[in-house]
């Protein structure tokens, strides 16, 4: 009777999981405590923002402006001067742009007056809180690193290069582009759910403009965070893109880790964090995925019975995934009610 009872306990706890991994899709929208039923959008906003002020749950939004999946992944923009009305007179919720249009901007022509203001969507997070990692290399796998250009020479033989000073790179391709990053390989980043390689971080040392083609080639370090040696690796810079993709749930279930928080053993909200998982997994730019701690694993001993009983994750986030590599992503974590913790899980809300 007692490893029954142990037996319908481990079940239940199961099913709680499961139940609360995967919420029931038709579940209806509930909107904010205090949802206002008119908004006017200014510059500053962010497509979470204002989906906070109408819904319990702002990944929804889309459910809330009526969107089909195509409109979801290119929708229009939302504009700074535009009203958006709640209307909750059908049973359901919705959201539209005072004047009609859905999500278009309507802009009246009068004489004299400029709507250049109309011309800029707002973004779907706050911007500057991922600016600085928009550009960096962040992660690196073993493949990459192998086949990147590598410094094998400092001007005057010097063991360290600063801003200002030539360096000699070997296997920079023919076409290679005039500014460059310099990066080192840093702390290896491992599942830890299995201790899987998942790649290495990428140590933003600084930048180099190409002087001269070649083999070695010939740079010059235009920046310097750090002092850069032999054997540091070059990936072209990228420019840096608007993180304006909206944001959305994965359509399939997500089952991934937190492996590492930048600067911190511990996050909060608005800390930059690494998940396991990326492009190989289904992980998007734009994806809202929920936190969770992950239920411990106990030893449930009743009257000479011992069985092993996994206890259920505890949801306490919510966050937006704003790069992603092939077997890494990293997210800005947008909401959390407790301190995000490395081996935290990460699933679809």
């Amino acid at each position: 009777m007692a490893r029954i009872i142990s037996v319908l306990f481990v079940l239940i706890s199961s099913l709680l999981l499961a139940a609360h991994a995967a919420p029931a899709k038709d579940a209806p929208l509930e909107l904010a405590e205090n949802a206002p039923s008119r908004h006017v959008v200014v510059r500053g906003d962010t497509l979470w923002g204002i989906s906070a002020k109408f819904l319990k749950d702002p990944y929804r939004w889309s459910e809330l402006w009526r969107l089909n999946p195509d409109e979801v992944k290119n929708p229009h923009r939302i504009y700074p001067g535009q009203v958006l009305i709640l209307d909750t007179s059908g049973g359901q919720p919705r959201l539209s742009v005072e004047g009609g249009g859905g999500m278009v901007p309507t802009i009246k022509a009068e004489p004299k007056v400029r709507v250049t203001e109309l011309s800029e969507g707002i973004p779907a997070i706050p911007q500057q809180a991922i600016e600085p990692f928009l550009s960096q290399p962040l992660v690196a796998g073993e493949d990459e690193m192998e086949s990147a250009p590598r410094i094998v020479g400092i001007q005057g033989d010097q063991v360290y290069s600063s801003a200002g000073n030539l360096v000699y790179v070997t296997n920079v391709p023919s076409d290679a582009p005039a500014l460059w990053q310099i990066y080192r390989p840093g702390n290896a980043i491992k599942d830890p759910g299995n201790g899987e390689l998942m790649g290495y971080e990428a140590v933003l040392l600084g930048t180099a403009k190409l002087v001269k083609k070649g083999e070695p080639a010939t740079f010059r370090i235009a920046t310097a965070r750090q002092e850069i040696g032999k054997d540091d690796r070059l990936v072209p810079a990228p420019r840096p893109d608007i993180v304006d993709y909206p944001l959305h749930k994965p359509k399939e279930a997500i089952d991934s880790r937190v492996v590492s928080i930048y600067d911190s053993t511990a996050g909060g909200r608005l800390s930059i964090i690494a998940i396991t998982g990326g492009k190989k997994k289904g992980i998007e730019v734009g994806h809202v995925l929920a936190l969770s701690h992950t239920g411990q694993v106990i030893a449930d001993r009743y009257r000479g019975s011992k069985l092993d009983v996994a206890l259920p994750n505890e949801h306490y986030g919510l966050i937006y995934v704003f790069r992603v590599f092939g077997k890494v992503s990293y997210a800005l974590v947008m909401a959390a009610s407790q301190a995000v913790e490395i081996g935290d899980t990460i699933s679809t809300p």
